[in-house]
């Protein structure tokens, strides 16, 4: 076992090292790290009550909050697999979840008891013990999660060979990611993967134990999980952890907390430009201010930078995390670059032939190495057309320079990022052509001024009916999560084809 992989033992580290330290600050909570691990120890001794074991798994949907990072650790200590859950899903989007990595255990948060009431909680096998933070649930098969756990205050989990530290290589998390089939995969993450992508963050952020990380993008993506708050524990830093993402609310702590470093997603900072300079507060001690998850444009950097909000620029995947990163000025002397590769992982181009792309030719981005997902859970097709001869392939089109810059061609299918989620046209197309009106549709991104891109569904009608964009995004409310609605429709009479019969998007106007 190598203790130093888990990232609840270097919570438990921490706490005799710098027991007083602030670890988390939420809302009125200073939550120190002889806190935290006191918290992560009473939630692991919550869930072995529970009879959760080793390899069990377990499902969180909550928003961020100190419970969340509480799961994480303790499942983290025991061995149980972690899955964190999107909140902004539909009924049907998470009954496939929990169909799928099969959980022993499913933890909401009371805003979203009416999605979980839609489901038949008892169809389930194994059969799925559920809690609810906040107000009780007035089924009585979900339990509180709060008043459960405050029971083992003081205690530490009962630890042997089985459970505890796990060997590196053991799976710590499945996070969901969207396929090109319109089915979701669980990419299933190590310790292993986690320790490094924490290394590769701390040499990024240049992080240290004084730091002040802000945390508003939600934890159950790998932004905020695995990019800052993981990190920020390795490091000893301190989090300032928000619930929800208000621009305002960003401002006024930045300049209360002495923030030092965040991350975000474009379209957080088109928003953060939005607020009148005059109420953004002091800003001096921000040191690096991080953008990924969609495209950047130029004109995006130099205003981030005209605001005192030095745009440092990641690009990578769930599977992996951070794959590649530029500096403040790496855009605007190399204008278009995602950056050049992360220092612990293998990151290269190769062509259709599986060879080393030449400068300047496109290929496909390809990793090896240390960050690398373990596989999708249960998908063992779909991981042996992933994961190729020891590379991850990422699907992601690119060519670099001799200067080891890299630079976006496009994409290995037509995923488009809108609001720093990913949203695959395959799906949205799928659930569009059950409709009885519709004869097909063809589904692509396109730029939008907030989001970054956004859906623009084209549509073919049935002989002699008649749809309306209204019907179309009413036929989308309870089957597809809000963010993956096509925000532009378009009715046709037919589409543009190859001689194989295949759409061609671009043609489409």
């Amino acid at each position: 076992m190598i203790k130093s992989m888990n990232i609840a033992w270097w919570v438990q580290r921490w706490a005799e090292l710098t027991p007083d330290k602030p670890a988390l600050l939420f809302q009125d909570q200073v939550i120190t790290y002889s806190n935290l691990s006191r918290r992560s120890d009473r939630t692991a001794c919550w869930l072995q009550s529970l009879g959760i074991e080793k390899g069990d798994r377990v499902t969180v949907m909550l928003y961020n909050c100190p419970e969340f990072l509480d799961l994480f650790l303790a499942c983290s200590r025991l061995g149980a697999i972690f899955v964190p859950i999107n909140f902004r899903i539909t009924a049907r989007e998470l009954d496939y979840f929990l169909t799928n990595c099969r959980p022993r255990l499913f933890v909401h948060g009371d805003t979203f008891s009416a999605t979980v009431n839609a489901l038949n909680l008892g169809a389930y096998l194994p059969p799925l013990m559920v809690a609810v933070k906040g107000q009780p649930s007035t089924d009585d098969r979900i339990f509180q999660l709060d008043p459960g756990v405050a029971r083992f205050d003081g205690k530490r989990p009962f630890l042997t060979r089985s459970l505890g530290p796990a060997d590196p290589e053991e799976p710590q998390v499945i996070m969901y990611t969207s396929g090109t089939t319109g089915r979701p995969k669980g990419a299933v993450l190590s310790h292993r993967k986690t320790f490094f992508n924490c290394l590769n963050a701390d040499i990024f952020f240049k992080l240290h134990t004084s730091d002040i990380m802000l945390i508003f993008l939600p934890l159950f993506h790998s932004g905020g999980l695995f990019i800052q708050a993981a990190p920020i524990l390795y490091k000893g830093a301190t989090i300032v952890l928000h619930e929800k993402f208000k621009p305002e609310t960003v401002f006024r702590d930045i300049a209360q907390f002495k923030v030092t470093k965040f991350l975000g997603v474009p379209t957080v900072f088109r928003e953060l430009l939005k607020v009148p300079p005059a109420r953004r507060g002091d800003l001096s001690s921000l040191r690096v201010c991080a953008g990924g998850g969609e495209r950047v444009t130029q004109d995006l950097i130099q205003a981030c930078a005209d605001a005192g909000l030095a745009f440092r620029q990641i690009m990578g995947q769930t599977e992996t995390s951070i794959l590649l990163w530029a500096s403040e000025t790496d855009p605007l002397n190399k204008p278009g670059t995602v950056g050049r590769p992360v220092f612990h992982a293998e990151v290269s181009i190769m062509d259709s032939q599986g060879r080393p792309a030449a400068f300047g030719q496109i290929g496909e981005i390809v990793v090896r190495g240390s960050i690398m997902m373990k596989e999708y859970w249960q998908d063992p097709v779909k991981t042996e057309e992933t994961i190729k001869n020891g590379y991850l392939h990422t699907g992601d089109m690119a060519w670099k320079d001799e200067d080891g810059f890299f630079f976006l061609a496009g994409r290995d299918g037509d995923v488009y990022i809108s609001g720093g989620e990913n949203v695959y046209p395959a799906e949205i197309e799928k659930h569009l052509k059950t409709h009885p009106d519709i004869q097909d549709v063809a589904v692509r991104g396109e730029p939008h001024n907030t989001w970054g891109e956004c859906g623009h569904a084209f549509v073919i009608l049935r002989p002699d009916t008649r749809l309306t964009k209204a019907d179309v995004l009413a036929f989308c409310k309870g089957a597809l999560a809000r963010y993956k609605w096509p925000v532009r429709i378009s009715f046709r009479q037919a589409f543009p084809r190859t001689s194989l019969g295949k759409v061609r998007k671009a043609d489409l106007k």
